[in-house]
């Protein structure tokens, strides 16, 4: 469940904050540009948006790769199965090893 969280607050990162940087360099909210040319503004602005979506992604790969690993375990009933069929396939490829009685 937290994963899910982790995942869904990181995507609303990725989209809110390269919206308001464009937002607030298109509206000279921050200091020192409003003496910039239209172009500047587009290019820093677009450049800074896309910076903080890599450090957006950064962050979360580096939260998910803080998950501890053991913490992670299998379902018993997919387990079960599983060997079953392992089992399963093991016996049938050990009476297909052994000769019949008709070939002997």
């Amino acid at each position: 469940m937290r994963v899910i969280q982790k995942f869904f607050i990181a995507s609303m990162f990725m989209w809110a904050v390269p919206i308001a940087i464009l937002h607030a360099f298109n509206h000279n909210l921050l200091p020192g540009t409003s003496n910039l040319s239209p172009y500047s503004v587009t290019l820093v602005s677009g450049f800074l948006a896309v910076i903080s979506v890599n450090v957006v992604i950064a962050f979360y790969i580096y939260l998910a790769m803080r998950e501890p690993a053991d913490k992670h375990e299998p379902d018993p009933r997919f387990l079960a199965e599983a060997k079953a069929s392992i089992n399963q396939t093991s016996g049938e490829a050990q009476q297909s090893s052994q000769p019949s009685k008709k070939e002997q």
